[in-house]
């Protein structure tokens, strides 16, 4: 995906529905580059067309989510990115952030196997020559574009990762990660049943919201890659929780804005235990109290860094770093 895409995508964001002749005066291109753009992007399966115009699909659509703050989501995606190794199998559920890392690792990554129960992010990346994708059986929620219930339990249970990676609709410190679908939230802990780590992805906004149901506590979740503009109280309670916490520049301005910028914020390399007892029956279903999972973090005494990232002083560095894997 180009630049100019993301720009598209953003624009469209803010509009909802565009008309080819503004965009091309946006993009200061002509209107025949505008719709190759747009062919693209359609058979990404990212916008629809309609004649002279282009607009997204329902709500729940994630070619509409991956436009809303898509370069902070785009630097999200290449910062987790960075936790996965040539060769390796990763869990990866639907969400807009998770789009973007199956994308980034399909074109970055040799022999990478992505097991997932979305069926956007296969079609999304089905191009990709060196990925070899998975996708999950189960009933089909055509909105969101995943496969869900008993079935994909069943097919979830499989497979064998190290890594899964998720998004959340909101966050709430005594219920943990939210979602806004029993149906979603419950195959999001069938499959987190499988894997050593649990890794949110998400942009800092959806730590001001609160879904409806409980996806996955907070002491289940090994690591969180957000911007830098999360809460600190949020931001706190997750490293008092044993949770790494690594953030990417929300805004970049001139030409570094292409570059991933990352603040990696280190915890305790030891989880330490709850704040509270979870009561029984809040916040929906879903996990018990465990001790936080072991994480792939580098242990160096009493701080944990991201594989990859070069040395610093403790607590906080912004440090810059390719997509490409040393």
């Amino acid at each position: 995906m180009t630049e100019r895409h993301g720009k598209i995508l953003e624009s469209l964001a803010a509009a909802q529905r565009i008309e080819v002749s503004t965009l091309a005066n946006i993009l200061e291109v002509s209107q025949v580059t505008v719709r190759k753009d747009l062919d693209q992007l359609e058979d990404m399966g990212l916008i629809r067309r309609e004649h002279g115009f282009a607009l997204f699909g329902s709500m729940d659509d994630v070619g509409r989510r991956m436009a809303i703050h898509y370069e902070v989501k785009r630097r999200i995606a290449r910062a987790a990115a960075a936790l996965v190794d040539e060769g390796e199998t990763v869990m990866i559920e639907s969400g807009s952030c998770c789009a973007m890392l199956a994308e980034e690792l399909a074109n970055t990554r040799k022999d990478v196997t992505i097991v997932t129960n979305s069926v956007f992010i296969a079609d999304h990346i089905r191009h990709a020559p060196c990925c070899k994708i998975i996708l999950l059986g189960g009933e089909y929620q055509p909105n969101s574009q995943v496969t869900v219930g008993s079935i994909t339990r069943h097919t979830a249970q499989i497979f064998m990762s190290d890594k899964f990676f998720i998004g959340t609709d909101g966050f709430n410190e005594r219920c943990g990660f939210t979602g806004k679908d029993h149906m979603r939230s419950q195959t999001v802990r069938d499959i987190a049943e499988q894997v050593r780590q649990v890794i949110i992805l998400t942009e800092s906004e959806k730590f001001l919201h609160q879904g409806v149901e409980r996806t996955i506590l907070t002491e289940d979740v090994s690591q969180v890659f957000t911007d830098d503009r999360i809460p600190p109280d949020k931001e706190a309670f997750l490293q008092r929780m044993g949770v790494a916490v690594y953030k990417v520049l929300s805004s970049v301005s001139g030409e570094a804005s292409s570059l991933p910028h990352v603040i990696s914020t280190v915890r305790p390399a030891t989880a330490v235990a709850p704040l509270h007892e979870q009561p029984a029956g809040a916040c929906g279903a879903g996990g018990k109290n465990e001790p936080a999972k072991q994480t792939g973090l580098q242990n160096r005494g009493s701080e944990a860094r991201l594989p990859g990232l070069p040395d610093g002083p403790p607590r906080i560095k912004l440090v810059q770093y390719s997509s490409e894997k040393p």
